[in-house]
């Protein structure tokens, strides 16, 4: 199980690991050793996620979220398998725990009269410093 807070807890079944080659260099260890993870959660299946929570995880995933409702994470940092598999469970957990977050209603605010009579001052100054680089009258 993968205690994400104190309310939501993710089970084992709805993770999945499979392991890769990774790329890059690292010799002949990158050609014999499969130390790349891939992570995968059923977050559309999952029973412990709450609708909102569910909608925000995938608003955040982006392209990590696949068209079956799960969570890809690909995790290839280090040349040890256990160690990358703790990295994407962690990556994970800080996803889910970012999309428990509901964002800040925005309160709309209202520009102060003297500001827009600020602005509308500094208009009309500007505009009488462009007026008198016209074309100078020759009489």
């Amino acid at each position: 199980m993968l205690q994400i807070t104190p309310d939501i807890a993710l089970e084992e079944w709805e993770l999945t690991e499979q392991f890769a080659r990774s790329s890059g260099p690292g010799g002949q260890n990158v050609n014999k050793v499969s130390t790349a993870v891939e992570l995968r959660f059923e977050a559309e299946r999952s029973p412990n996620l709450p609708g909102p929570v569910k909608a925000r995880l995938k608003r955040l995933a982006g392209s990590r979220w696949t068209k079956d409702g799960a969570v890809l994470i690909f995790v290839q940092d280090t040349r040890s398998q256990a160690r990358n598999r703790e990295i994407a469970r962690e990556r994970l957990t800080e996803l889910v725990r970012r999309a428990t977050q509901a964002p800040k209603k925005r309160v709309r605010t209202k520009v102060s009269l003297n500001q827009k009579r600020k602005r509308v001052e500094a208009k009309k100054r500007r505009g009488e410093v462009k007026a008198l680089r016209g074309p100078v009258d020759g009489d």
